[in-house]
């Protein structure tokens, strides 16, 4: 055993021996060593390449903001984790830091995508607690991009929170009920469309701290139901008191988030389909929005695949970093010209084929079209993402946008 300093000081004068020393550092090794039992590290390197041919500026959000026609380093995922035993009082904890780019995107900040502590109470079949900032409960999409059918994210995702600082509890009631309950403190949308404020700050009364309320059922198909087994259905309610436009105002308004989605297997083990419907009634918005998005997936072989979405978008505009607008029309945050601004009608199309031809890395190719019905939704130019800059000499307006990108992701 090797003692420091201060201990073989203290036990030349005989206030300590070496012997209770070195049990009491046996003791906090073993405590350690007990506390991070079953403690595990992953994450991922996430990069990507992305081509607009028709110049990009004003285009939707498909990917956390990253600029059109440009290389990305997106995000380094790190992951400490130490999951739930089958104990009745089970605990835990899971930290999740996103390096790069993308961590600024979440609005959480010190680039922390997620912490909290996890419990159980044995009441029932036991009662799972996350306790800290944690993944939002509503979302066919992932911000876990390899979770993913898609590189680029579908309008729905942008009209979604993405993280909460709360409680959020869950229950598996059977194996083919289970559901969850939560409040939180303030919700964070990294897709920039609902950033759901506290309402204000603890010293304006006009705007005082208003919980957010968020709970929602999921059905799991049992294997009774044949090919049908392990489909799934989910519905969920996030409630917001205080300010969803992207600002921090204590006007003291709300917003509701209504979402629903499916995954369906198919007598065919290799095709499997999914759809999503979300639904935003942004009180300070003064509209509402909602999108329908069918997804689908084709398993050719254990490394080949082809991932198609098709979208349908209705409701106020958003703007180019995948806002809301509040005006219908003219951007809010300077980051560029509108994407849906002025109109209420857009479709996407993607077509994703993936591939995984290296160990732990997984490489996408991607094409997308975005369509809006009337109106000119995209700029063809952008002069340093300032709208007020433009020219007719920068290429005008266009109704069209197209998208050409390469991702590769190697998960460790």
């Amino acid at each position: 055993m090797k003692f420091n300093k201060w201990t073989l000081g203290l036990a030349a004068v005989g206030v300590v021996s070496l012997t209770s020393a070195a049990r009491a550092d046996e003791t906090k090794v073993s405590q350690l060593n007990t506390a991070l039992s079953n403690t595990t590290i992953s994450g991922y390197v996430d990069v990507a390449a992305q081509f607009n041919p028709n110049g990009g500026g004003g285009a939707p959000n498909y990917y956390w903001n990253q600029p059109a026609n440009s290389i990305n380093l997106n995000v380094v995922d790190i992951a400490i984790d130490k999951p739930l035993d089958e104990s009745p009082w089970a605990s835990g904890y899971h930290v999740e830091f996103w390096v790069g780019a993308l961590g600024q995107q979440l609005n959480v900040g010190n680039d922390i995508r997620q912490a909290y502590i996890t419990l159980r109470t044995p009441v029932g079949n036991g009662i799972d607690w996350k306790i800290g900032t944690f993944d939002t409960i509503v979302g066919y999409e992932s911000s876990t991009t390899y979770n993913n059918a898609n590189y680029s994210h579908s309008y729905g995702f942008n009209m979604e929170p993405t993280s909460h600082t709360g409680i959020l509890a869950s229950y598996k009631g059977t194996d083919w009920l289970s559901a969850q309950v939560g409040v939180a403190d303030e919700s964070y949308a990294g897709g920039g469309a609902y950033t759901s404020a506290a309402g204000g700050n603890p010293g304006n009364t006009a705007g005082l701290y208003r919980p957010t309320f968020m709970w929602g059922p999921t059905l799991t198909a049992p294997d009774s139901f044949g090919w049908a087994k392990g489909g799934t259905l989910s519905v969920a309610t996030i409630i917001t008191g205080g300010n969803t436009s992207g600002n921090n105002g204590g006007n003291g308004s709300s917003g509701k988030t209504i979402y629903a989605g499916a995954t369906l297997p198919t007598p065919i083990a290799a095709l499997k389909f999914g759809a999503s419907f979300d639904y935003l009634n942004a009180a300070d918005v003064s509209n509402n929005a909602w999108d329908v998005a069918v997804y689908s997936t084709y398993q050719f072989n254990d490394k080949l695949s082809l991932n198609l979405r098709a979208e349908y978008y209705n409701g106020v505009g958003l703007n180019a970093a995948g806002a809301y607008q509040q005006n219908n029309g003219s951007p809010n945050n300077g980051y560029g010209t509108t994407a849906f601004g002025g109109y209420q009608e857009a479709q996407e199309f993607t077509a994703t084929v993936q591939y995984a031809l290296w160990a732990n890395v997984l490489t996408r190719l991607e094409f997308r079209w975005d369509h809006v019905n009337h109106g000119n939704g995209y700029d063809n130019n952008v002069i340093n993402n300032n709208p007020s800059a433009e020219t007719s000499q920068t290429g005008g307006h266009r109704q069209d946008a197209f998208m050409l990108a390469a991702q590769a992701v190697y998960q460790f």
